[in-house]
């Protein structure tokens, strides 16, 4: 059995999987998940798992060079955006590397997730829970 927290089979062997700047995308309940992108649905109700956890449990997993957000996140969730940059910049310090944040508009942001090994649906119910994480190397 792993010892880390990360115990979800489908995640995990994506992120084993991931190479140099490959991107992972974790959703709220709400997003579009390309028809041809791989869905890892963890969504049991409304709220569960919410979306920082799954970030969190992940990102604990994953090596993370950059993040992709939704440009209308800072204004329509500005208190998960704060949340969002509070635990990057918390990452950066573990990982010891500088983590670059870009944004999209959500429109781009939903085309973009077509280049997602994997789409992580959380039960996230807030507007513009979504990020792409883009895997960095450990070396």
């Amino acid at each position: 059995m792993k010892k880390g927290k990360l115990l979800n089979a489908d995640i995990s062997a994506v992120i084993s999987r991931l190479g140099h700047t490959d991107m992972l995308t974790i959703a709220d309940a709400g997003l579009p998940i390309p028809r041809n992108t791989p869905r890892i649905d963890l969504a049991l109700t409304q709220g569960e798992p919410g979306f920082m956890q799954v970030v969190e449990v992940v990102t604990q997993e994953m090596q993370v060079e950059a993040a992709i957000l939704a440009e209308e996140v800072k204004q329509h969730n500005p208190e998960l955006h704060r949340k969002i940059l509070t635990h990057l910049e918390t990452l950066q310090q573990q990982q010891g590397n500088t983590i670059s944040v870009s944004y999209l508009s959500h429109e781009n942001f939903k085309q973009y997730t077509t280049e997602s090994r994997a789409v992580i649906r959380s039960g996230e119910c807030s507007p513009f829970a979504n990020i792409i994480l883009c895997a960095g190397v450990t070396f």
